[in-house]
């Protein structure tokens, strides 16, 4: 039996955890206010989803990983969900091909919210009763893993979003808020690191309490002395890029991103517009609606082979996985200067020009864009995945994937992290990823 004390504190816990629960999942639904119905039924391509079956889908989690396992005399809400949304967790079952999400019409997006409501009271309830039992311990990690794969749903479900709705010819935005932010236009930097056998990883006393497997265990990894952009790569570097007939010269792309460059006849960023009339700007679709490209953003919605074939153009690199996390461990105050990153929680659900001077340490290193590293997304020497079905969940994808860094403006504040991996393949254009230079010293 628990002493008082330890009641207490079992209590605060689940007090705390079931807070949080309640704040990650109004946030999503928050995210989905702006949108109708129909809106929440577009899969404008096979990576992206449905908004509606984001919402559904992170819900299908709390009640196959944590209901299941914990509710007493479980009841599903409906046992078709169990297939219609799930994603890629082969040890769950029978999954609804990816590709097909979009037509899933019902159920409706009312009851799918009814879905979310009654799971949410569930989860509630299972809080209450468990936490302070013997179990209570995996309890809390499998919540607090959901909630952190509740916020990365909530970042897709923007991205898919945007992507949806750059095909209406009316060029609708998500929100109206435009202009953002004021320009404080700054020169490119480099910035100098010794490098050196550092430690590289997931640490609690630096990153928090919680991570991805993928980010672990932490470990010694060796840096030849290197320097990195005290800023991002902005449009109107990009566009200078273009101007020089970057897209069109082989010889700055990898043989596989000529060949991308080639079969999409790729000119210019995902979701930009050339203008009608020469000298006029360049028009970009944005989840603000129909804006024209501001030089002095960070550019974004890159691809991998696009990052790069810029990086040689400029004679520079991608930083390494590693090279940047020491650069980010580098920012004094972290914490506070990530608080005042440009996330999701900015309502800007774009990159904001850098508003301030420098101050001698890389700038924007959370939020804004995703930052493209040349790393591939392989395991950290001494890897495990977590034991169980969740166990599925990043390792499986360690193949043919580069990893980013840093957040976007898309991403929730305290989802990011200095040791936390992003991946996607080289091709992906529609998240918010950009660039930061990086070179060998001399």
């Amino acid at each position: 039996m628990p002493t008082p004390t330890a009641a207490r504190h079992a209590a605060a816990g689940t007090s705390s955890l079931a807070q949080r629960f309640q704040q990650v999942r109004g946030q999503t639904e928050r995210l989905a206010q702006p949108l109708s119905a129909e809106d929440c039924q577009l899969q404008s391509m096979p990576d992206a989803s449905p908004a509606k079956w984001h919402l559904a889908h992170v819900t299908w989690f709390f009640e196959t990983f944590i209901l299941e396992r914990f509710e007493k005399d479980f009841q599903p809400f409906d046992a078709g969900f169990r297939v219609l949304f799930n994603s890629y967790y082969n040890g769950v079952g029978a999954k609804h091909p990816r590709p097909q999400r979009g037509m899933i019409s019902r159920p409706s997006l009312e009851q799918v919210l009814a879905y979310r409501a009654q799971i949410d009271e569930r989860m509630q309830n299972v809080l209450e009763r468990v936490q302070a039992s013997p179990v209570g311990d995996e309890l809390q990690q499998l919540v607090t893993l959901g909630l952190q794969h509740e916020q990365q749903h909530q970042e897709l479900l923007l991205t898919d979003i945007k992507h949806a709705l750059s095909f209406n010819p009316a060029r609708p935005g998500y929100a109206r808020q435009w202009p953002l932010a004021g320009i404080s236009p700054q020169p490119l930097q480099w910035l100098g690191f010794a490098g050196g056998l550092i430690e590289h990883g997931f640490e609690s006393a630096l990153d928090g309490q919680f991570a991805f497997d993928n980010e672990t265990p932490r470990h010694k990894a060796y840096l030849a002395p290197f320097e990195i952009g005290s800023r991002l790569v902005t449009n109107g570097e990009m566009m200078a890029f273009m101007a020089d007939g970057g897209y069109q010269r082989p010889e700055l792309w990898l043989s596989m991103g000529w060949d991308w460059v080639q079969a999409s006849d790729a000119s210019m960023p995902l979701y930009w517009q050339a203008p009608a009339t020469p000298g006029e700007p360049h028009g970009n679709f944005t989840l603000q609606g129909w804006v024209q490209v501001d030089p002095h953003t960070p550019v974004c919605h890159l691809s991998y082979f696009e990052a790069d074939a810029y990086a040689r153009w400029a004679g520079a690199r991608l930083p390494t996985e590693f090279e940047w996390e020491l650069a980010a461990r580098s920012v004094p105050n972290q914490p506070g200067l990530r608080a005042e990153g440009n996330f999701v929680e900015s309502s800007a659900y774009h990159p904001i020009a850098l508003q301030h001077r420098s101050t001698g340490h890389p700038a924007q290193m959370f939020g804004d864009v995703w930052e493209w590293t040349q790393s591939n997304y392989n395991p950290y020497p001494g890897y495990k995945p977590w034991e169980g079905l969740v166990g599925e969940y990043n390792g499986k994808f360690m193949c043919n994937q580069l990893v980013l860094r840093g957040g976007s403006c898309a991403t929730p504040q305290n989802h990011v992290r200095a040791s936390y991996r992003n991946f996607f393949p080289p091709e992906a254009q529609w998240q918010f990823s950009g660039l930061r230079l990086a070179r060998d010293c001399a």
